[in-house]
């Protein structure tokens, strides 16, 4: 169901700093449209930390109303407070979504064996499918491979974003697990070893900007045709880079508002990308390509 190509989508904000919903559902339409494996609402990208708790359902639902079951849905449920993470898991099964992206807890560090539980409680309270989420850059939290093949046995606990950047571990999770655990790479420079290794595709925040590409490229890679795959990824590599000059979302919003498909609008502590950086990204969507009709004005 999370094979191949999935996005982190951004949450659009007005000015008002209130969502976009009809933004938001023009993303989802041209994400479907351009052939996105599944979507993936209000994970960091989607800038969920500072969503109210109302506001995150909100989106989760109207993604599953947009998607309307064409595409599957795995909706962001993570955090530090396990009872919280239940709370919100049960109500996103209540909504129909297929299943949750589950970050580790961050600041309060649980040891290997608190993950265990953490996520052992969280796939008890809930029947859907539940993607681990490790991105230890964040959340100075790591899920180590064993734990990982702990996790594994237990029956709604299908897959792992993997995004720690240590190509080491993800290739240790992948000896370690079921050839059916799905193993996703959550960096997008990092696809194609990922699938080259036995992944299972990617959890991307590029497929904002570029979806039918990014989609291409994980099915050329999932299909082994690594040839065909190296050449979209030699063409967007500039593009997977520039996304991360500044803490995500910062840049990725910045550049989707250049190809007028959202106004960029943050909540704090997110702020847009200082102007040098701006100019970069500017320059980059030039040289791939995917800069239609605006320029940097205008752009906050």
């Amino acid at each position: 169901m999370f094979k191949g190509c999935g996005t982190a989508l951004v949450t659009p904000f007005r000015s008002d700093l209130s969502v976009d919903e009809e933004t938001l559902r023009k993303l989802i339409q041209r994400q479907i449209g351009q052939g996105i494996d599944f979507l993936v609402p209000c994970g960091t990208t989607g800038e969920s930390p500072t969503l109210e708790r109302d506001e995150h359902l909100r989106v989760v639902e109207i993604a599953l109303e947009e998607a309307k079951g064409r595409v599957p849905v795995l909706a962001g449920a993570g955090g530090y407070n396990t009872r919280h993470v239940i709370e919100m898991a049960k109500v996103i099964q209540h909504l129909g979504a297929d299943g949750i992206l589950s970050v580790t807890p961050y600041y309060n560090k649980p040891t290997q064996e608190g993950l265990y539980e953490h996520y052992k409680a969280i796939a008890g309270s809930i029947d859907i499918p539940i993607v681990l989420y490790s991105v230890q850059p964040r959340t100075n939290v790591n899920i180590e491979p064993a734990t990982v093949q702990r996790l594994a046995t237990i029956p709604n606990i299908v897959g792992i974003k993997e995004a720690s950047g240590n190509a080491s571990q993800m290739a240790s999770i992948i000896h370690r697990v079921p050839s059916d655990f799905l193993v996703i790479s959550g960096d997008d420079s990092l696809t194609l070893p990922v699938i080259a290794l036995g992944g299972h595709g990617i959890i991307s925040v590029v497929s904002n900007e570029i979806p039918g590409e990014m989609t291409k490229l994980a099915h050329l890679a999932l299909s082994g045709d690594f040839d065909g795959a190296r050449a979209i990824q030699r063409k967007y590599q500039s593009l997977m880079e520039i996304n991360f000059v500044e803490s995500s979302p910062g840049p990725v919003k910045a550049a989707m508002a250049m190809m007028s498909l959202l106004d960029a609008h943050y909540r704090l502590p997110i702020v847009a990308p200082q102007p040098d950086n701006l100019a970069k990204i500017h320059k980059v969507l030039e040289t791939c390509g995917v800069l239609h009709t605006r320029s940097l004005t205008g752009v906050r």
